[in-house]
């Protein structure tokens, strides 16, 4: 039995999995999914996945949940180069300190602006106000300031010299609230 990946290709978490896999020619068969019509609480999918959410791995009887584990058992079990999650200790450390810090900051926030100018007013049909737009926005600021700042600083990755997971993490994190028409770079909400 092939590795199979569930992805929804519309999550940023879904999209490091896929774009990893991808380039480093991890064999899998992709099983898509549809988070916005609710696959991941069909009866099969709770089989793979009791937490019910996306992406999931199975690999023969074994399965595992969470994009992080996911990239993590890939890069292992694939033996992908050293640069994606570095055996240097220091290197590893500041990929795991990014892995572990942006699940409640550029995650959080960035999905938020996603919803509020996105799919809120093209779901629900209603406008947000544009005070929780400028409160949102002011938090998602400040993660890409912590992003700068702290993690890259003055290196061109996260790890130092070479992408790793960190940064492909951070890029379909960085890249979530550009799909609805915010340029991150500028903070114009326009």
């Amino acid at each position: 039995m092939a590795l199979e990946l569930y992805l929804d290709l519309y999550s940023q978490p879904c999209r490091s999995v896929y774009i990893f896999a991808k380039k480093n020619n991890i064999p899998f068969d992709l099983r898509r999914l549809s988070l916005l019509d609710g696959e991941q609480y069909g009866e099969e999918f709770g089989k793979i996945n009791m937490i019910r959410k996306a992406p999931a791995l199975r690999d023969g009887d074994f399965c595992l949940a969470e994009s992080i584990a996911i990239l993590l058992y890939l890069a292992e079990k694939f033996q992908t180069p050293d640069f994606w999650y570095p055996a240097d200790l220091q290197q590893r450390a500041r990929v795991n300190e990014y892995l572990s810090w942006q699940h409640m900051a550029i995650r959080m926030h960035g999905s938020k602006m996603f919803w509020l100018r996105l799919l809120i007013p093209k779901v629900l049909g209603v406008e947000v106000p544009q005070d929780k737009l400028d409160a949102a926005l002011e938090d998602l600021n400040g993660s890409l300031k912590l992003i700068e700042e702290k993690f890259l600083q003055d290196r061109p990755f996260i790890a130092g010299d070479h992408i790793s997971l960190a940064d492909l993490v951070a890029i379909v994190e960085v890249m979530q609230p550009v799909g609805s028409g915010l340029d991150v770079f500028e903070g114009d909400p326009s």
